[in-house]
C-alpha cells in the first residue's frame, strides 16, 4: 500500500463514489436526512451544557472561558472519532460483495469511510464557528495551528480504521470490544471535564492518550489559551511529542497488519 496511489485519478474517483454512496445509504429513508449529522452532536451538546452549566455550574467565574464553544469542540472531535473508527471497522465487511467480486485496492475502501466521517466533521466545525461568533470568541494567530491537529486526528482515525477493519474481518467480536473501549475512552478523555480536575499523576497518564492531546491542543489554539494542554501537564514538549509518536507507531503497525491480512479478505468474508 503506497500512500501516493491514493492520489491516482482512478483511486480518487473510486473514493469519491464510495463516499457519495455511503452518505446515500446512511440516510436512506430518513426524514431529516443529512441534518442528522449536525443534530446528533448538537443534541448531545445541549444535554451536557444544561447539566454542567445549570446543575454543576462548571462555568461559573473564569475557570472555563467560552465554555459552550469549549464543550462543543470536544463533542465534535469525539463524534468524528467514533464515526470514523466504527465506520472504518465495518469498511471491509460492509463492502463484502465489492471486495469479493471486484479487484480494487482494499485500503481505498477504508480511506473512504474516514473521508465520509470527515465531511460531517467539517460541517460540524461550521456550527462551531457560529457558536464562536455568537459567543464572541476572539480568534488569535495560534488558530493557524488548528489544521495541524486536525491532520493528527485524521491520521489517528485512519490508523485505527486500518487495524479495526482487518481485525473485524477475522474476529467479529471486535465490534463489542471496540464499543467497550469507546465507553472507557469517552470518560478517560477530557471531553466533559477539565483536565486540571484530575490528580497530577492521573493527568499525566491521561495525557499520553493522543485523543486527549489533540482535543486540548485544539481548544488551546482555537477557543482559549487558558486550556491546560498535555504539554503543560508534563512541563515539556514531551506531553505533545509522545502522543504524536504513538499515533505514528500505531499507523505503521496498522498499515503493516492491514497489508498482511488484505490478501485473505475475500476468503474470510
Amino acid at each position: 500500500m503506497n500512500i501516493k496511489n491514493i492520489f491516482k485519478p482512478s483511486n480518487r474517483n473510486l473514493i469519491r463514489e464510495l463516499v457519495a454512496s455511503d452518505f446515500k445509504l446512511r440516510y436512506q429513508g430518513s426524514l431529516l436526512g443529512y441534518l442528522w449529522s449536525l443534530l446528533r452532536p448538537l443534541m448531545l451538546f445541549g444535554t451536557l451544557y444544561v447539566v454542567f452549566v445549570y446543575v454543576f455550574q462548571i462555568n461559573k467565574g473564569s475557570s472555563v472561558p467560552y465554555f459552550p464553544s469549549y464543550l462543543l469542540l470536544g463533542i465534535i472531535v469525539w463524534t468524528f472519532f467514533t464515526e470514523a473508527t466504527m465506520g472504518g471497522m465495518n469498511a471491509i465487511t460492509g463492502r463484502g460483495d465489492l471486495v469479493k467480486k471486484v479487484s480494487i485496492p482494499k485500503y481505498v475502501i477504508v480511506v473512504s469511510t474516514t473521508l465520509s466521517a470527515l465531511v460531517n466533521f467539517v460541517l460540524n466545525l461550521v456550527i462551531l464557528a457560529i457558536f464562536m461568533a455568537f459567543g464572541r470568541v476572539a480568534i488569535h494567530p495560534s488558530a493557524l495551528l488548528f489544521p495541524v491537529f486536525v491532520a493528527e486526528l485524521i491520521v489517528l482515525c485512519l490508523a485505527l480504521a486500518f487495524l479495526l477493519s482487518a481485525l473485524f474481518v477475522k474476529f467479529r467480536d471486535f465490534r463489542h470490544i471496540w464499543e467497550v473501549v469507546l465507553q472507557v475512552l469517552f470518560y478517560a478523555t477530557p471531553i466533559l471535564y477539565l483536565l486540571q480536575m484530575a490528580p497530577a499523576k492521573l493527568a499525566k497518564l491521561m495525557s499520553i492518550n493522543p485523543l486527549a492531546q489533540i482535543i486540548q491542543d485544539m481548544r488551546a489554539v482555537l477557543i482559549t489559551s487558558e486550556t491546560l494542554t498535555t504539554k503543560e501537564v508534563f512541563g515539556s514538549q514531551l506531553g505533545r511529542v509522545l502522543p504524536a509518536l504513538l499515533v505514528l507507531v500505531l499507523l505503521a503497525v496498522s498499515v503493516r497488519y492491514f497489508k498482511h491480512a488484505a490478501g485473505s479478505f475475500a476468503e474470510d468474508l
